[in-house]
């Protein structure tokens, strides 16, 4: 894939889907900045990998939720590198439960924080991407967020709210030559996953028309693709990533 930028910043990457899209970006020679807000050891062994691996990477520690964290941090890597080329939103948290016994305060922590975050990163890139006129930003969504879920109200919330807000992003930032895109994973193999009995694992692949969750790096790539050139006139759109489920 082409890439025109120089330089990848990803929120809450330090594990999971976040770190296999820092590989597969640092693979095609982007320098990556890991961010992290708890657990340093973990964004460092990543750094330490992709280092060992040739490939460029900063590891950068602010809340992603936190208005003035995430403008300093942004600025960090400005004056680190000259620019900010592409942002993929990644952070966010979950707190589940069926709604009726769901606190207001947990469904306000949850929609909160993870369309906060979105909406920061969102904007801070906006800012510093249209003083060079170019520039691409990913929303990490879900599947919840167009289907709904039981015992998700609150991450459904937030997932769906960042699909629509990234829409508008789009339409705002067109004119500076800066994409928005959401891409909308469903069930993917992680620690989350791995921890489910084959039993239940199972139920689920079989609502699943290709029959297994998908691997993070088959995101990751997905990602890469709408921050390249290759999608260079791709915006405002949601990718889904379900193998069939929701469609």
């Amino acid at each position: 894939m082409k890439f025109s930028g120089k330089n990848v910043l990803i929120t809450g990457a330090s594990k999971g889907i976040g770190a296999s899209i820092a590989k597969v970006l640092a693979g095609f020679g982007l320098k990556v900045w890991i961010n992290y807000r708890s657990k340093p050891e973990l964004a460092d062994a990543l750094k330490n990998e992709l280092v060992k691996n040739g490939t460029n990477a900063a590891v950068i520690c602010f809340d992603a939720s936190n208005e003035l964290e995430f403008s300093a941090g942004i600025k960090a890597i400005i004056e680190s590198d000259g620019e900010l080329s592409y942002l993929v939103n990644n952070a966010g948290i979950t707190n589940d439960n069926l709604a009726l016994r769901m606190s207001l305060d947990d469904f306000n922590k949850v929609v909160n924080t993870n369309l906060d975050s979105a909406f920061l990163g969102s904007k801070e890139a906006f800012k510093v991407m249209s003083k060079k006129r170019f520039g691409a930003v990913v929303n990490i969504a879900s599947i919840v967020g167009e289907m709904g879920n039981a015992g998700q109200v609150n991450y459904s919330a937030s997932k769906g709210g960042m699909i629509a807000m990234t829409k508008s992003f789009a339409k705002e930032a067109a004119s500076r030559n800066i994409r928005y895109n959401c891409v909308a994973p469903g069930f993917i193999k992680s620690d989350m996953t791995e921890g489910l009995s084959e039993e239940v694992k199972k139920s689920y692949e079989e609502n699943i028309p290709l029959k297994r969750f998908a691997e993070p790096e088959e995101v990751a790539n997905v990602v890469a693709f709408l921050l390249s050139d290759y999608a260079s006139y791709i915006t405002g759109d949601t990718i889904k990533i379900n193998g069939g489920l929701y469609m």
